[in-house]
């Protein structure tokens, strides 16, 4: 009889594990990664950016990944406008006259890492590749651009590298989600010592009607060997070719300074004030040059969450930000830095996305209403120069937690938010895409992370509130 309860109990236990949606199995498979092996895994990861220049007339430099704070002046507002002078810092440093000295260009791609248990550990892993300014196709200077890059990688045992595999990636193009899955040609890694990296091409900083521009993203579509075989080639054309489209020319490659391997394959080097010069490329983006002439530059990794304090209603939101487009969040834990401090408390906080410009060009938001940090966006099979491909419907109705996940699950039911619906999002709510698209507006396979997901006891890490890497302060 005694034994009979006790296998009531645990049945029970597991009946509503069940109903929680997170596997018994799971459960106690549960395990974490150190902050180290995070670090790691981004790093292993990051991608390769080969890059499309429009540096002529007085542009050099303006094709530069950077960083929020270039200027060291701690005002995003200006940053459009700062970097529209980019080509007089780059000749001041020719010149050695010393003007700009104090900018820190600091080409860097902002991160956030997601790690749960689901029949194993898989994780989610952000990139988004920052830009102080670009063009829409209708010639309207941006300021702050948002493309990403995200993968799912399962199967984790520990450090990376060992038999972990990418199930898909999505690359930003404008308001589109391309998403290219495991086994897929468009799918290419470029093997260092150090790293397995997406290989990316991403267009010039300026405007072009009905073709790529802006930024914007896409999967670079030749296998490694072939962009190893054409770097050798002394006298090839620096160019791959890009998902959805043909060869398209490359000017830059951007590349990771945390895989030494990838470092040492690409020869790159460091953007400093003394390298400058001879690291911005002054090519028409219709001009092709060899690949010994593509600029090679490297970039570090930094942490969304340094980001998110500069839109919080306590934190000197006004000198980044408008107080329009407000979003709240409960938050459950704190946003941390590098050494456990907590810069935004608990409970219900509001973040204002809305960009402040200071020349009035642009009002795009930011992070806060960003759905790729939610996983409430769309995918898309392919890209297009004819814009589309943005709708909010699955969005909008994960907000207002009316659609079911492909576990039958909702937005609060998941959460276990009952009071979320309509009035604020959940810290730790993300839905995780199955990979696979769907030609209906409102319509995505995947699913709610459940529960306390997030909890180390569960095998659980949100990184999209906590600060990764060291910021680095006075390089």
């Amino acid at each position: 009889m005694e034994s009979a309860r006790r296998f009531g109990l645990l049945g029970v236990l597991a009946l509503l594990l069940a109903c929680l949606g997170w596997p018994s199995e799971a459960q106690a498979q549960a395990w974490s990664l150190s902050q180290d092996q995070r670090r790691a895994f981004l790093h292993y990861y990051a991608p390769i950016v080969f890059k499309r220049a429009n540096g002529n007339k007085d542009r050099h430099g303006y094709d530069w990944i950077t960083n929020f704070n270039f200027d060291q002046d701690n005002d995003f507002s200006n940053n459009k406008l700062n970097w529209k002078n980019i080509h007089q810092y780059v000749n001041a440093a020719a010149s050695g006259s010393g003007a700009y000295s104090h900018w820190r260009i600091r080409p860097t791609l902002y991160t956030s890492l997601i790690e749960f248990m689901d029949g194993g550990k898989n994780l989610v892993l952000i990139y988004h590749i920052y830009h102080a300014l670009d063009k829409n196709a209708a010639g309207d200077y941006q300021l702050h651009d948002w493309e990403r890059v995200e993968m799912l990688v399962k199967n984790v045992t520990g450090s990376p590298g060992g038999g972990e595999y990418v199930a898909y990636a999505v690359v930003t193009q404008h308001k589109r989600n391309v998403v290219r899955q495991y086994g897929s040609p468009d799918l290419n890694f470029m093997p260092t010592a150090t790293g397995q990296h997406l290989m990316i091409w991403q267009a010039e900083w300026s405007d072009k009607l009905l073709a790529a521009h802006g930024q914007e993203l896409r999967f670079v579509t030749n296998p490694a060997s072939w962009v190893s075989g054409q770097m050798g080639a002394g006298s090839a054309k620096a160019e791959v070719g890009v998902n959805n489209d043909g060869k398209k020319n490359v000017h830059y490659a951007f590349v990771p300074e945390g895989s030494p391997g990838a470092v040492s394959q690409f020869a790159a080097q460091s953007l400093f004030y003394s390298t400058a010069s001879q690291l911005a490329s002054r090519s028409d983006n219709g001009s092709s040059v060899t690949w010994p002439s593509v600029k090679r530059v490297t970039y570090e990794l930094q942490d969304i969450a340094d980001i998110w304090p500069t839109h919080w209603q306590y934190g000197g939101y006004q000198t980044h930000w408008l107080s329009e487009s407000p979003r709240d969040f409960l938050l459950e834990s704190p946003i941390v830095n590098e050494a456990g401090q907590a810069e935004v408390s608990t409970g219900l906080q509001r973040f204002y996305a809305k960009t402040r410009d200071l020349e009035n060009e642009d009002d795009r938001d930011g992070y806060p209403t960003k759905k790729w940090l939610l996983g409430t966006y769309e995918l898309n099979a392919s890209a297009s120069d004819t814009g589309g491909g943005g709708s909010s419907e699955f969005h909008d109705n994960a907000w207002a937690s009316t659609g079911v996940d492909s576990r039958g699950r909702t937005r609060a039911s998941a959460s276990g938010d009952t009071g979320s619906p309509n009035a604020y999002w959940w810290q730790h709510d993300y839905f995780v895409h199955a990979g696979s698209t769907d030609s209906s507006d409102g319509v995505e396979a995947g699913f709610w992370l459940p529960g306390p997901w997030y909890l180390e006891a569960n095998g659980g890490f949100d990184g999209r509130w906590v600060q990764l890497f060291d910021d680095k302060p006075g390089q």
